[in-house]
């Protein structure tokens, strides 16, 4: 069986919605982070937020990231380069030149995810790799469930349970992606940003996805054929959509976890309170 062992973090986002200031008191360090967007380098606790992430990511067995960065991006380097360099994961980047969605940002990845160590491949020479966003603090045993799982899939999360974590909002999980699940477990459908009254909206039991996949090295190719979408992005519901097309099954792996998140300024005091004392080792 392929284990992923490499996982390609989204952290090129503009962080528009941290940029407003909602008059939630912060830190210098934080106001400083919360008016550049720097969602994966705010003060969490005493330590950039995606250490945690990178924490939990090494914890469930990951050996190799991919930053995919900005252009312009100097402190994401910095800290991982040169200030504090993860002691339990090689770290490698790749360049978004522009914010063009998440389909563009992960095909922006190829050359670094085909160039890595840690992306083993299996006896159809297919890379596998994880893929997850930079804003989300995905518990380990959920990381681990996909490094873990043998192809291309997801974790589907209980909408209920993101809730009664407690860091979440209502509003949020209803902007996230519904999934459908099919009898054999695999997923049917995806849908972005559901109406109130679509069906699995309103279905007893919610799975979202919050953009935590495995994927084999053909999504770069589903990637490319995306067009974009209403909103004008190349978005990775498209890519995946393309590659069910094309025959491609994603197991769906459930979950009932809290899943932390850093969207707004007002998430920052819940997650310094839930983080303290934590010392991340990434």
């Amino acid at each position: 069986m392929t284990r992923a062992t490499l996982a390609v973090i989204l952290a090129r986002g503009l962080g528009s919605r941290l940029r407003a200031d909602d008059g939630v008191p912060l830190t210098e360090e934080q106001r400083a982070a919360a008016d550049a967007g720097a969602k994966g380098l705010m003060p969490v606790a005493g330590r950039p937020f995606l250490d945690y992430l990178l924490h939990e990511l090494a914890d469930a067995g990951v050996t190799d990231i991919v930053f995919v960065v900005s252009p312009d991006d100097t402190l994401i380097r910095q800290r991982y380069d040169t200030d504090h360099p993860p002691s339990r994961l090689r770290v490698r980047y790749a360049v978004q030149q522009e914010p063009r969605g998440t389909a563009h940002a992960l095909l922006s990845a190829r050359d670094a995810v085909c160039a890595a160590l840690g992306a083993p491949t299996d006896d159809a020479r297919q890379r596998h790799f994880l893929m997850c966003n930079a804003d989300d603090l995905y518990p380990s045993a959920s990381v681990r469930a996909l490094v873990e799982l043998g192809g291309p899939g997801l974790i589907a999360f209980d909408a209920d349970a993101l809730l009664a974590g407690g860091t979440m909002e209502p509003e949020r999980i209803r902007a996230f992606a519904l999934l459908s699940i099919a009898e054999d477990g695999t997923l049917r459908e995806i849908i972005e940003k559901p109406a109130v009254d679509h069906p699995l909206a309103v279905a007893p039991q919610r799975w979202v996805s919050m953009n935590l996949w495995r994927f084999t090295d053909a999504i770069f190719g589903d990637c490319e054929s995306v067009t974009p979408s209403a909103r004008g992005e190349l978005e990775l519901a498209d890519a995946v959509r393309h590659a069910m097309a094309r025959g491609e099954r994603f197991m769906i792996v459930p979950q009932h976890v809290a899943v932390p998140g850093l969207t707004h300024r007002r998430d920052i005091s819940a997650l310094d309170t839930l983080l303290a004392g934590w010392v991340p080792r990434p």
